[in-house]
Parts: structure tokens; C-alpha cells; sequence
């Protein structure tokens, strides 16, 4: 799915796996979080996906009044998983409102697994 926007100059589009992409390399930077999460419905399994496959794990949908983004995380073990999360959503909300010009209405973050990290 794309967002189109009209400015003076001309028509703006951007599609939802570049803002996965993007939406994916700020919640790396995020404190607590160990990675995105591929969950498998049919086997119910919960990989850890690596760096390369940044919007894997990540829904975003775009609608008129603005952007949705669902993320499957795996969090570190030991952090608040509470304090994490809000960290997230006002983080991956400024940046992304930051990087398209678009109103993030939605960021829902389904927390898949812990690990512990090295």
C-alpha cells in the first residue's frame, strides 16, 4: 500500500515497506529491544529475525487519516517490559511522523519472546 501526498511542486508517494524498513532500524536503537519476531501462526514459533530483514515483523497500513504500524518484538531479559514499550511507541511516533510528514494514528507492539543478551 502507498501514500500519495500533492505539494505545488508535484504528487509524493511512499510505500508501507519503506516505512517498515525505517520504523525497523529505530526500534533496534530502542533500549530493550533484542529484535523483530517472525511468528510462524501455523507452527506457532517465534524466530528472531536478523538485521537484514528489518521490516519483517513489522505491519504498517496506511489510511487517509493516517499510519498504523504493528511491531512483533523480542525483548531483552530483565527490562521493564512497560517502560520499553513507551519508549517505543513516542520514539518510533516523533521519528516516523519526522520522516514522512504523515500522523502516526497507531503503534501496537505485541511482545513475542525474552532473550538474554550477551
Amino acid at each position: 500500500m502507498k501514500s500519495t501526498m500533492n505539494t505545488h511542486l508535484g504528487n509524493i508517494s511512499i510505500d508501507s515497506e519503506v516505512i517498515a524498513n525505517y520504523a525497523g532500524t529505530v526500534a533496534n536503537e530502542c533500549f530493550g529491544v533484542v529484535g523483530m519476531a517472525n511468528v510462524n501462526v501455523k507452527d506457532g514459533l517465534v524466530k528472531l529475525l536478523k538485521q537484514e530483514s528489518l521490516s519483517t515483523g513489522i505491519s504498517v497500513v496506511i489510511k487517509n487519516s493516517g499510519i498504523s504500524i504493528d511491531f512483533h518484538l523480542i525483548v531483552a531479559y530483565g527490562v521493564n517490559i512497560l517502560a520499553v514499550s513507551d519508549n517505543l511507541m513516542s520514539t518510533v511516533k516523533y521519528k516516523v511522523e519526522e520522516f514522512t510528514g504523515l500522523k502516526v494514528e497507531k503503534v501496537n507492539i505485541f511482545v513475542e519472546g525474552v532473550r538474554v543478551i550477551d
